[in-house]
């Protein structure tokens, strides 16, 4: 079994915000030689996420307002994480409910995705730079 390995560096430049990663994952899957096999995409910090949703501007939008409803950012004190000298306690929150990674077939050495499926890093807590890992692996 092959294995292969690749960090995407971001730095979104607000608080919150979301990257499309599918053709960075793309270009990884072609460059990896891997046929057959696995792909993972994993948010390296515990206040990004990373999840596949469709490509739409108003669908982002409603992300952010579910999930603004779920986990307000302010006021900060309503989180007991945030006593801690942090101000990002709704932030673990989001990535806690959008997820920490995906994984995505490899056939014939193409992501398999289903249609309008597209790969997203959500940022939570912005404004500094943060690793994406793509780990392939197969034959």
């Amino acid at each position: 079994m092959k294995s292969f390995r690749k960090e995407l560096w971001m730095e979104v430049p607000s608080r919150r915000g979301y990257v499309n990663l599918t053709s960075e994952v793309e270009k990884a899957a072609r460059s990896s030689g891997i046929r057959e096999g696995l792909c993972l995409v994993n948010a390296m910090h515990i206040t990004a996420s990373v999840f596949i949703n469709d490509n739409e501007s108003g669908l982002h939008r409603d992300f952010e307002r579910w999930l603004e409803k779920l986990a307000p950012e302010k006021p900060h004190a309503q989180y007991d994480h945030n006593r801690t000298g942090e101000d990002n306690g709704d932030a673990h929150l989001k990535r806690s409910v959008m997820g920490r990674e995906v994984v995505v077939a490899v056939t014939e050495g193409a992501l398999d995705l289903g249609p309008w499926e597209q790969i997203f890093y959500g940022e939570f807590d912005g404004l500094r730079r943060k690793r994406v890992l793509i780990k392939i692996i197969g034959e």
